[in-house]
Parts: C-alpha cells; structure tokens; sequence
C-alpha cells in the first residue's frame, strides 16, 4: 500500500513543483494540495493522509502556521505524519516544532526539496513513525554556542557524535555504521547519555526524545 500525502503551500509553483517530484516514486500519492492553512486542515480531516507536506508560513498570518498543524494533529490525528519544508534553520523553529514529541517529525530545508532520495526518504520515514532532521539544520545547531553550565558538558565526544545522530533522527543501527562501531556500543554509549542527563525513565523511546529535544534545547 502506498503513502498518502496532502501538500500545504501558499506559491503554486512549489506545490506544482513537489508534485512531480513525487511523481516519479511510484509508493508516494498526492491526494490533495493546498494553499492555506485552513484549506489545508480541512483536506487533513478529510483525507486522513499518511503524511503531511508544509511549510512552516502560510496565510492567513504567514507565521507559524506549520508548526500549529503539527501541534494540532498530535490531539486530532496522532498518526498522520508531518514533514515540515521551511527556509528558516532558526533552532526556535525546530524546537517549536518538535515540543511534542519527534515521532512522525521531520524538518527539511527548502532547498533541499529537488533532492528526491531526501524528501522521499523523510516522508517515508514518518510515515512509518521516525523522525529525520536536515543534516544543515543540526549542523547549525551543533556549532552554536552552548550554554554555560549545559548537562552536555557532562558528555564525552563520542557521546556528542551519537546524540547529534539522533537529532537527525538515524536509528542504532545507522548511527553505528556512520561511526564505525557496533550496535551494542552505541547502545552502550545512549544509555550512558541517558545517566548523564539524568533521563531515568523507563521507557526508552520516551528518553530518546527527551535527550533529542536537551541537546536541541541547549544550544543556540
């Protein structure tokens, strides 16, 4: 079965743009494509897609519209995915953006929406519960200065490099061969994080998502 998506953004060219690059992924249907925020809630509730495109700005405020359809859905459509496409790597965006939770979260850069292995491979990423960050995006927020008396000063380089994976939303699997290292040493060097940071919980998936959202939240 394939994925369906409904598309939000306000210039026609860009929606008309998205949709045949998505053409051409034969797993990948548009059913709806829209160019505001309240034609494109409606088209979500009627739809119910796999996933959601949009941008972050759309009428009627051109602000935040983006980030509020994402907060929206967690109450009304938990399981609709959304894949934000924004030109802003302001770290307040992507922290706004995934205050709920990176499950079915992906935030890409415009620019990078030519790139069909990269848009394609976010939306089935959330479609299928994962969360992918742009690489330029954690970038950006790795460079940025830390904070005076971060918890992340509590962790090792490796340590540093696993977390930066998942903020970009890599699986163990992924993260160990990005760095060269088994699967039980990442998970070795994750649950160390998670001491570290004093994420106690039980639940991991949870403490994944917390330990993503610190290290976000801790620098800029």
């Amino acid at each position: 079965m394939g994925i369906r998506l409904v598309i939000g953004d306000d210039e026609y060219l860009v929606r008309q743009g998205i949709e045949r690059i998505l053409a051409t992924q034969p797993d990948l249907e548009v059913v709806a494509s829209c160019g505001d925020y309240e034609t494109l809630w409606d088209a979500v509730m009627r739809e119910r897609p796999d996933v959601v495109l949009t941008d972050i700005r759309m009428p009627p405020t051109m602000s935040d519209e983006g980030i509020r359809l994402a907060a929206h859905l967690w109450a009304a459509a938990p399981r609709v995915g959304v894949v934000v496409l924004s030109q802003y790597d302001e770290p307040e965006y992507v922290l706004a953006f995934l205050e709920a939770g990176s499950s079915r979260r992906s935030y890409l850069l415009k620019e990078k929406t030519s790139d069909v292995d990269q848009l394609a491979g976010a939306i089935r990423a959330v479609a299928d519960g994962g969360s992918l960050i742009d690489a330029k995006v954690v970038e950006r927020l790795v460079v940025a200065r830390a904070r005076g008396r971060s918890p992340l000063a509590l962790l090792t380089h490796r340590e540093r490099e696993v977390l930066k994976a998942m903020a970009a939303g890599m699986s163990n699997a992924a993260i160990a061969a990005d760095l060269h290292i088994g699967i039980r040493a990442v998970e070795k060097h994750i649950n160390s994080i998670f001491a570290k940071l004093g994420l106690v919980e039980d639940d991991k998936s949870h403490r994944r998502v917390q330990a993503v959202l610190t290290f976000l939240s801790e620098v800029g």
